[in-house]
């Protein structure tokens, strides 16, 4: 298993932990940010595959910024992503 924390740029959460095992996603926590909101994201994404949350979750907006939570997620994944592939 993989680990990456990933300080997001933009939004109300601070920092993302995600956790990732041959592809898929394992574990996500927000640090910061509606916790409620991230609770349910952080559930509804496990088990998916790292390319599944980044095609349905990429480019999302938050309100008038150019990014949301949901978007920086996909940073983290693409972070993890790449760790796992040089690992």
């Amino acid at each position: 298993m993989i680990k990456v924390e990933y300080r997001t740029k933009g939004t109300c959460s601070q920092l993302i932990e995600v956790t990732g095992e041959q592809g898929r996603v394992v574990d996500v926590a927000f640090y910061g940010g509606c916790n409620g909101n991230l609770q349910g994201i952080a559930s509804l994404v496990k088990g998916m595959t790292y390319d599944e949350v980044i095609e349905r979750l990429n480019g999302i907006c938050c309100g008038y910024k150019s990014t949301s939570c949901p978007d920086q997620l996909c940073r983290a994944i693409e972070q993890l992503k790449a760790e796992e592939s040089n690992g």
